[in-house]
This record gives C-alpha cells, sequence and structure tokens, in this order.
C-alpha cells in the first residue's frame, strides 16, 4: 500500500479509503484546484502486461468523457512508480452494498434509486460503453439521495480464473474477496456473460436487474452454494416470486424486475432509458438533478372527474414532463380544445391544421361527429350520428365507417363511406371496412379488410391491391408522405385485443416489423419528414405513451406523462393531436337473495368471463395498467368479499366443479391452455401442441374442454381436448368456429362466415341452420332448460343508454325481454357489454365502460 502523505503527480494522498482486487482507493488533495478528490492506485501487475496498461487508459478516457450526474466524475489518470492511478470526484455518502445491510428498501426509493441507475446506465451505452460488473458494491448513494454508478470504464479489465470465465474481483469489492474469485460477483452477471459469450448493453440490463430484485427483497437474485451453483441459476432458474419476500411490492416493479431479467437478451428492455421511463411513469418524472420526482396516489375515482384531470394532465405538461435522453429538455406544450363531459372517438386534423374533426357523445347524448378549432373553443355538429371517422384526405374528404358491427374486443367492421368536409351525403364504397386512410394525393384509399369467407383480415393498397393478410387482425393503415409504403398496427390474435407491434409493408407486399409487441396500441402516424412513425403504447399495461420508432427500428421516447395518451394524428407542420383518456370498466352484479346491484370491478380494467352457475362467484380478467401486460385472473364472490387474484393470462370459464379456471397465458406463442387452482394447488398446463389456443369452454363431465384455435399456418376452428390425456381432435373445419356448448354437450351453437347461425354436431353430422337468429343478433349464453339463448344485437335502440337483453327459443323465434341494463348516469360510457346469468336465471352480471376524455393539440415535439 502507499503511505499517507505520498504525492502522484499534484495529488497528495491523506487518508485510506479501502482496498479491493483491483487497487486500493485514497482521499488525496489537488493542490492546484484547491479540492479533495479520490486516487485508485491500481495493481502493479498492469504496468507489467502493456496490452492490460493500454486498455486501462484507453477506457479511462472513455470513463472520463462520460459526463452525467449518475456516472463517477473520471478528472484524471496517470502513472507514478509503475502503479497507474485514476483520479475521480471525491463521495460522501455509503454504497447501495451498505444501505441493503438494513434490508429491503421502501418502494419509493426503489423507484427513485433504480431510475436513477438506469439513467446513468443510459448515459453510458449512448457512448458505447458497458459497465459489465454492475453490483451493489458499484452504486453509490451519496449523503443528498444522489445515485453514482462507480467503475464504468474500467470494468472491462477482466480478469480470468481457472475455468477460464471472464470474470472481475470488483475495485469496491470487501477486501475479504480474494482477486480472481467468482464469488460476490457472479450473482449479478448476465447469462450470456455466465456462458462466456460476446456482450453487449443488454448484460448491464440484467444485472440491474438482479440489483433491483436485491433492492425490493433484501435478498440476492440468484445465489447457490457454491460460484458453480448460482452461475447454473442465473443460466436456468427464474427468481423467486417478490411477494415471497415483500408483499408490498407493486405488481408494475415486479413487471420491471421480471423484464430485466429474461435469459434471452432479445427479450429484455432494449435499452437503460426504457426502464428509467417504465419506473418515472410509476412514481413520477426526471428532474433537472436526475432525481425522480414521487407522485401522489390517485383514486381511480377521482380520474372520473374531466375538470380534475385536467387540471392534473396540465400541471405536469406544463410544470414537470421532461422529455430526451438526458436531462431538461424543451417542454412540449399542451393546448386543450374539448372541454365536455364525455367520451371521444377517433379525432383528425382538417387539411389547414386547424380544424379538428372528432367523434364524441357529450353527456350521455348520442354520438355524433364534430367539428372543433384550434385557436378557438367551441363546436358544432355534423349531424353524422352513424359515421365513425378514419381518415381526411388533403384535399378535404373524409372517409367514414358506417353500419358498424363489433366483433371482439376492440376489432370493428363496416361500410367504408366517403363524405365532403364541407357538407353533403356520404357515399358507400366497400363492405367489411374496419379502418382506412388516405394517400397522399387524396385519390386513393389504404383499408384493413376483413374477408368474412377466409376469416382473415386484408391490408390493400389502393382498394383492391392486398399487400398483407393475416390471421391476427389490423388496424391504422397510413400511407406514407410519398406513397411507398403503409404501416400499420399488427395484432397476433383475431380476438380484437389491441397487444401487436408496429409494421410497414412496401408495394411489392415486403413487411417488415419495427418493434417489439406492446400489450396495447392504438394509435399511429407518419412523422412530417416521412422517416420515423409515431404512435402510442404501452408495455406496462393500458397507459399508452407517445413513442417514435425509424424505419430501421430505433425506438425512442417521445412523450410521456401519468396519464392514457392516444395519439390520433399528425398535422403537416408536427403538431400532434392527443386525446387524454380516463377508462374504468365497471362490474355491476345481482348475487343470489340481494335486491340491488352491487359493484364488483377490482382494479381499472375488469372484463367479467363468467358467473358461476350458483351465481356466487365472478370470474373476470384485469387487462389494464392493474393487470400489467399479461392480464391478471380474478375470481370474486358476488356478495363484494374482496377479489382472488389466481393467476396470470386470460380466462375462460371455471371447471364444473369450481375446483379450476381454464386460462390461456398471453407471453406464450402459440398460447397453451392452462389451468389455476381456485384453491390450493400448482398451475397445471393441459396442453403442449403446437396449436395457438384462444377460447375455450368446458364439457359438462369436466373431462373435456372444447376451445377455437389455430394451428401453424392454418385458419381457426373448434377442438375438443382430452384434459387427462391432452389427445385434441378438430370438430369444425377451418374457418368455422364458436364456442357456445349447448347444455346437453351435443351441439355448438356457430355463426359461418357468410353470417348464417347453425348447430353444430360435435361428434359429427349435418349442422342444422338457426333461422330464428339474424345478422345483428348476438348470442352469448345458452339458458340451463338448453332450448333458448340469452342475447343483444347491434340496434343502436337497443344498446344505448341502455343494454336490452332478450331470450331467444331457438325452436319457436319467439323472444322475450329480459331486463335493461346500465348505468344511471350514460356520460361517457361507450360500451355496455354483455351479461352473465346464473341457472336460475335471476343472479347476473353484467360491465360497461365508462371513458372520460379531452383533445389536445401538443406543440414543441420532435
Amino acid at each position: 500500500m502507499a503511505s499517507v502523505g505520498t504525492k502522484l503527480g499534484p495529488y497528495e494522498l491523506a487518508a485510506s479509503i479501502g482496498a479491493g482486487g483491483m487497487g486500493e482507493v485514497y482521499r488525496a488533495h489537488d493542490a492546484r484546484l484547491g479540492r479533495d478528490v479520490a486516487v485508485k492506485i491500481l495493481p502493479a501487475s498492469f504496468a507489467d502486461d502493456p496490452d492490460r496498461l493500454r486498455r486501462f487508459e484507453q477506457e479511462a478516457r472513455a470513463a472520463a468523457a462520460l459526463n452525467h450526474p449518475n456516472l463517477l466524475a473520471v478528472y484524471d489518470v496517470g502513472a507514478q512508480d509503475g502503479r497507474p492511478y485514476i483520479v475521480s470526484e471525491l463521495l460522501e455518502g455509503e454504497t447501495l452494498r451498505q444501505r441493503l445491510q438494513g434490508g429491503p428498501m421502501p418502494v419509493r426509493k426503489i423507484t427513485e434509486v433504480g431510475a436513477q441507475i438506469a439513467r446513468g446506465l443510459a448515459a453510458a451505452h449512448e457512448k458505447g460503453i458497458i459497465h459489465r460488473d454492475l453490483k451493489p458494491d458499484n452504486i453509490f448513494i451519496t449523503r443528498d439521495g444522489r445515485v453514482k454508478i462507480l467503475d464504468f470504464g474500467l470494468a472491462k479489465l477482466y480478469l480470468r480464473d481457472d475455468t477460464g470465465l471472464e470474470v472481475t474481483s470488483g475495485p469496491t469489492l470487501p477486501s475479504k474477496t480474494t482477486p480472481g474469485m467468482v464469488m460476490g460477483t457472479v450473482g449479478y452477471m448476465s447469462p450470456e456473460q455466465v456462458r462466456g459469450l460476446e456482450l453487449d448493453h443488454r448484460t448491464d440490463i440484467f444485472s440491474f436487474g438482479t440489483i433491483f430484485y436485491e433492492m425490493m427483497t433484501g435478498k440476492r437474485a440468484f445465489e447457490g452454494r457454491t460460484s458453480a451453483d448460482t452461475m447454473s441459476a442465473i443460466l436456468k432458474d427464474d427468481v423467486p416470486e417478490l411477494s415471497d419476500s415483500n408483499r408490498t411490492v407493486p405488481p408494475a416493479l415486479d413487471r420491471i424486475v421480471r423484464h430485466c431479467l429474461e435469459k434471452n437478451p432479445e427479450e429484455r428492455f432494449r435499452s437503460a432509458s426504457d426502464i428509467a421511463f417504465a419506473l418515472e411513469g410509476l412514481s413520477g418524472v426526471t428532474t433537472g438533478s436526475g432525481a425522480v420526482a414521487a407522485m401522489p396516489v390517485v383514486s381511480r375515482r377521482w380520474l372520473l372527474y374531466p375538470a380534475i384531470a385536467s387540471v392534473a394532465l396540465i400541471a405536469f405538461a406544463l410544470g414537470l414532463l421532461v422529455r430526451g435522453m438526458f436531462g431538461p429538455a424543451p417542454l412540449p406544450r399542451f393546448h386543450q380544445i374539448t372541454f365536455r363531459r364525455g367520451g371521444i372517438g377517433n379525432a383528425r386534423f382538417a387539411p389547414d391544421g386547424q380544424a379538428v374533426i372528432y367523434r364524441a357523445n357529450w353527456e350521455g347524448n348520442p354520438a355524433d361527429l364534430y367539428s372543433g378549432r384550434t385557436d378557438s373553443p367551441g363546436e358544432r355538429a355534423l349531424g353524422m350520428p352513424d359515421a365513425t371517422l378514419l381518415a381526411i384526405s388533403s384535399s378535404g374528404e373524409m372517409a367514414t365507417r358506417a353500419n358498424g358491427v363489433h366483433m371482439s374486443g376492440f376489432a370493428w367492421r363496416g361500410i367504408l363511406q366517403r363524405a365532403p368536409l364541407a357538407g353533403g351525403a356520404p357515399r358507400a364504397l366497400l363492405d367489411d371496412v374496419g379502418d382506412a386512410s388516405w394517400g397522399p394525393t387524396g385519390r386513393d384509399i389504404a383499408v384493413t379488410r376483413y374477408i368474412p369467407a377466409t376469416a382473415t383480415w386484408r391490408l390493400e393498397y389502393p382498394i383492391g391491391k392486398v399487400l398483407y393478410e393475416t390471421r391476427g387482425w389490423i388496424d391504422a393503415p397510413r400511407v406514407s408522405p410519398n406513397g411507398d409504403r403503409v404501416a400499420f398496427l399488427d395484432h397476433p390474435t383475431p380476438d380484437g385485443d389491441n397487444r401487436g407491434e408496429v409494421a410497414v409493408v412496401d408495394l411489392a407486399g415486403h413487411k417488415n416489423t419495427l418493434t417489439r409487441t406492446w400489450s396495447a396500441e392504438d394509435g399511429l402516424a407518419w412523422a412530417p419528414s416521412g422517416r420515423e412513425l409515431w404512435f402510442s403504447a404501452s408495455d406496462t399495461g393500458s397507459n399508452k405513451s407517445l413513442w417514435a420508432v425509424s424505419l430501421s427500428g430505433k425506438l425512442r421516447p417521445w412523450l410521456r406523462a401519468p396519464a392514457d395518451l392516444g395519439l390520433q394524428a399528425v398535422s403537416r407542420q408536427g403538431q400532434a393531436l392527443v386525446r387524454k383518456d380516463s377508462p374504468h370498466f365497471v362490474i355491476e352484479a345481482l348475487g343470489p337473495g340481494q335486491s340491488h346491484e352491487r359493484e364488483l370491478d377490482w382494479l381499472d380494467w375488469s372484463l367479467p368471463r363468467q358467473l358461476s352457475p350458483d351465481g356466487k362467484y365472478i370470474l373476470f380478467s384485469e387487462e389494464g395498467e392493474g393487470g400489467g401486460p399479461e392480464y391478471g385472473v380474478y375470481m370474486r364472490r358476488t356478495d363484494g368479499s374482496p377479489a382472488v387474484e389466481l393467476g396470470h393470462g386470460e380466462p375462460m370459464g371455471f371447471s364444473p366443479d369450481q375446483k379450476w379456471v381454464l386460462t390461456r397465458p398471453l407471453a406464450a406463442n402459440p398460447a397453451p391452455l392452462v389451468l389455476l387452482p381456485t384453491g390450493a394447488g400448482e398451475p397445471r398446463q393441459i396442453t403442449h401442441d403446437q396449436i395457438n389456443h384462444l377460447d375455450g369452454t368446458w364439457f359438462a363431465d369436466g373431462k373435456r374442454i372444447l376451445f377455437e384455435g389455430n394451428e401453424p399456418g392454418h385458419n381457426v376452428r373448434d377442438f375438443v381436448l382430452e384434459v387427462d390425456t391432452g389427445r385434441t381432435r378438430p370438430v369444425t373445419p377451418e374457418g368455422i368456429s364458436g364456442n357456445l356448448l349447448s347444455p346437453d354437450n351435443k351441439t355448438i351453437l356457430l355463426r359461418k362466415p357468410e353470417g348464417s347461425w347453425v348447430l353444430w354436431p360435435v361428434e359429427g353430422g349435418e349442422a342444422r341452420p338457426v333461422a330464428a337468429l339474424g345478422e345483428k343478433d348476438g348470442p352469448y349464453q345458452w339458458a340451463a332448460e338448453g332450448k333458448s339463448v340469452y342475447l343483444s344485437t347491434d340496434d343502436p335502440a337497443d344498446s344505448f343508454p341502455k343494454r336490452k337483453i332478450y331470450l331467444l327459443d331457438l325452436t319457436t323465434g319467439k323472444r322475450r325481454l329480459v331486463g335493461s341494463y346500465g348505468p344511471a348516469d350514460p356520460t361517457g360510457v361507450q360500451n355496455i357489454g354483455r351479461a352473465f346469468f346464473a341457472r336460475d336465471g335471476k343472479s347476473y352480471a353484467y360491465y360497461y365502460l365508462r371513458n372520460l376524455s379531452e383533445l389536445y393539440v401538443v406543440d414543441g415535439l420532435k
């Protein structure tokens, strides 16, 4: 060791701070600048190895070039008496390792520290520098709460243990650690680092995940009796459930840490800045110092009042919202253009960029198209209540959809019309259209179109020229400014779920997927330059932010705020038209012996799937921010008892004995069928084939399941699965499917692609037509007596402001009104969903979506 008082160039050593395998650290005084600094003297072995010394100098210079508040500042490098040294800022505080000796950290502090670490990593990765030895020992928390990542640039100076594996002895390891040993560092390595593979910035993302896990639990993410055991766990094992160690950890933080700890680097966060944005979206936004401003917890009920929510959004937008990779950036400017209470549908700029056309249902009244302006409040109705606005051409002509048919989820189809913006009767063009946009000349139209004969979706541009076809569904076709490409949102499953990716296809039909799969996406536009696509999407649940992606797939955050922001359009001047939504799904139920309905929704996006035959339990999914990107499966007693979370995935129904719930996990592709226990027990995967399982229902014997699915390269059909053996057999031909299994389990009520309804025999034979069901009828449950079905219709008179439910006798064709269901206040109610009935027909549950929206024009986005 060097002695106190020794001079290294202009630096006089004042006191020893610590020692590790890569050298000793001293407090020193810089007489030239009159400041105290930290000096690390590296081992003499560096001077004996010219290549190592050269790399040390290169890495030290690279570290010195980094300038970020969350990275240790490197001031100088030098050598004396054959000993290289490096000079950095002197920190007062403690390492994260020392902080963790007291156990798990509070959630607020976890997000604050985690976001700062991610910001520091992002700054280094932007310069092409990876750490490779990220661990709590190399994270320092100053007395004022600032996080500093230590030893960036030195981490590439690896030693090798006797296995040949590159490891670092770590300059900040406790002194008891022997140089060259794996122990003490190996638990934070990525799988590719353990295997000795080539590394990139994603190895730091994995290491960040291990640190984040340890902050939440107080325990190592991967720890075995020996280094070999630990390495094996890194390669093979998932980290233990967070709830085992810390029951206060929010699900969103659980999702973030698991996304970091994916074994495959391709499945992790793409960048450290993405992690920072995810954390800041939970707790606040970045301040100028790099710290995270904590956000107050806001009741979902509070968000239903738009005036208050507007104030909150404007406060964030004007006071706190920060964009950019590092530090403060020019603030975007929000200009609110709608002020009434209700829900808003699609909105588009008129060609002049000043007028805005949008669909809305204000104060509980039926929806209409409205025209407003960006430079003054107010609006006027256009008198087109049946029109859903799709696009406006450069010449001022609207493309709208009429006679809309709700297929499932977010998927609709109807008649494409064109209508002058100045007024006049619309002209019908094409049936079965989901979405559309004009080409740059205002003559041709790109459409997404459902093909009943094949049960597929097509992208056509111009109309009639097929560029892409899928067994999933697609929407938001957007023609590029020069007309040579069409971008769109590609959703992998045909059930109307808005999960998906951003894709682009050229006029020869060559498709390129530009982004990862998002848990929600619904807005898309070309940047005025044509070099990027701007879109709204969420990777945490349902609250969407604005993103930009280049045609080469480079993704960057564009605008984030603690709200659900949906991109509607982009003007030629680069202004963004954004809709802020406050959606909430409400479940109302009348349980056995109850005299009035009870609200049973749990989080923010509660969608019922089944009411138990006795009416005592409701099965539902949570598909918003609360449920996360993999959705949550819940059951709840109709007496109002707290909900019980069963697991993740999309639930389909209770088993006849109510001991199991049939689900499909959303993270797997193809999706298998999994049984979740409603009581004690472990989940059971009951299919192991290549079929993508979509929806299903139990046979009464509990031994078989009827499900809809598709084999690779084939269309959707019905199958019967034997639960115990896993044997599967097809029941219907490709393109024909349904899961309304009759109470006697002999027939399936389903709709053929051409629109007719039939009873399809499970065990073979001729299908029987059902003349009593019409094109607008939507049956969804058999009555217990096996002769009638509950249904609702697409007739607007039957769906607003209450949803009328009928019981139809399939033999006689007689239908009886069972009841009208819906909230007393219809303001903002955009959809009243189906009803679910118990065996006796007296207990029931239904749901509706209330969404209060506002439109904003946003300036200052680049």
